[in-house]
């Protein structure tokens, strides 16, 4: 049965430049305007949330774009009481497109008497009435099944191989992937894989929590151009020391690939004097200006793949298509060529 509306986007003040760049990539996609449908999203005086959406959104199939990022607390209430807003005004499916989802490392217990916030967060959003979830690089894949309703997980890897067979054209031969823990290394392993390149692992042992005692390598590192892989970087505290150790083991370059840029406390400064060379991260998380004048931070985008998962969703056809990132170079448009 075809299609008769299009699909309407709608943001929160999580991150509005990467809402307004899928906006555009859908425009170009469908070959008509769809910009964000017009809202506001305001704070009374004592801090409460208050949206007022402007626009008719009777039977539409309607997407929030918001991630969960700091302030976490305020952006996942933006979500919730947009999507309660929807709800209320007669929207045909609400899909919460989060690009990083919050509360994700509280994914089990750790330890007696705590608390499994992720699974309190997916009741949360469930009963505010989204039906679809769509976000990139779950902490925890398991999350997935903290939902009752569908949960596309979209992966970076693509993008970051595409991004490497670009950058690393002459020296791919010497190229060494790296996980910086062993709970790391599926996901790093994927993009070893997708570039043809060997996998090592940097052992972490912490002497408490916080602080990371003693590292070490597993694997040969000596020669290579080493590509530190995981999902967040948060203070970079980790990471740097383990960009230290893989140069003390000989390594040639170090490069780290994250997906979200927390980025918080000291880790900018960390980052701008550490041995890494480059820190590629995605822009689910609405970089600051910190982050932007940081000589060693590079921003790859994602609307591009959020852009076509959400039409691909819309179109009810495939969205694990974009795990490839053959079917993403097209998608691109040339930014990457192998």
């Amino acid at each position: 049965m075809p299609h008769i509306n299009e699909p309407k986007l709608i943001s929160g003040n999580a991150n509005q430049p990467l809402a307004n760049a899928v906006a555009r990539r859908m425009s170009m996609h469908r070959g008509i305007d769809l910009g964000l449908v017009d809202a506001r999203v305001e704070r009374f005086n004592d801090g409460e949330i208050f949206v007022e959406v402007y626009e008719n959104v009777r039977g539409e199939d309607m997407y929030i774009l918001q991630p969960t990022s700091n302030p976490a607390n305020d952006n996942l209430m933006e979500l919730l009481i947009i999507a309660d807003a929807l709800r209320r005004s007669s929207a045909a499916r609400i899909t919460a497109v989060i690009p990083y989802f919050g509360y994700a490392r509280q994914d089990r217990r750790s330890k007696a008497r705590t608390p499994i916030t992720a699974k309190l967060v997916a009741n949360m959003m469930v009963e505010a009435g989204i039906e679809r979830i769509l976000t990139l690089d779950l902490h925890a894949t398991q999350i997935q099944g903290f939902f009752d309703i569908p949960v596309d997980n979209l992966y970076a890897s693509p993008i970051f191989a595409l991004d490497v067979m670009h950058n690393f054209k002459g020296n791919r031969d010497d190229l060494m992937v790296v996980s910086p823990d062993v709970g790391g290394v599926a996901r790093a392993r994927d993009l070893a894989q997708r570039i043809g390149a060997p996998l090592s692992i940097v052992d972490k042992r912490r002497g408490k929590p916080g602080e990371v005692a003693e590292m070490t390598v597993i694997g040969d590192v000596k020669d290579r151009t080493c590509l530190i892989v995981d999902d967040i970087v948060d203070t970079a505290g980790t990471l740097c020391k383990a960009a230290e150790v893989l140069m003390e083991h000989g390594a040639k370059e170090v490069h780290s690939y994250i997906t979200h840029g927390v980025l918080s406390g000291p880790a900018i400064e960390r980052v701008s004097k550490s041995v890494m060379k480059n820190l590629v991260i995605t822009d689910t998380i609405e970089a600051t200006d910190a982050v932007k004048a940081c000589p060693n931070i590079r921003i790859v985008p994602t609307a591009p793949m959020f852009g076509q998962a959400i039409l691909n969703t819309w179109n009810g056809t495939s969205v694990s298509s974009l795990f490839d990132h053959k079917t993403l170079g097209p998608i691109y448009e040339g930014m990457y060529s192998a």
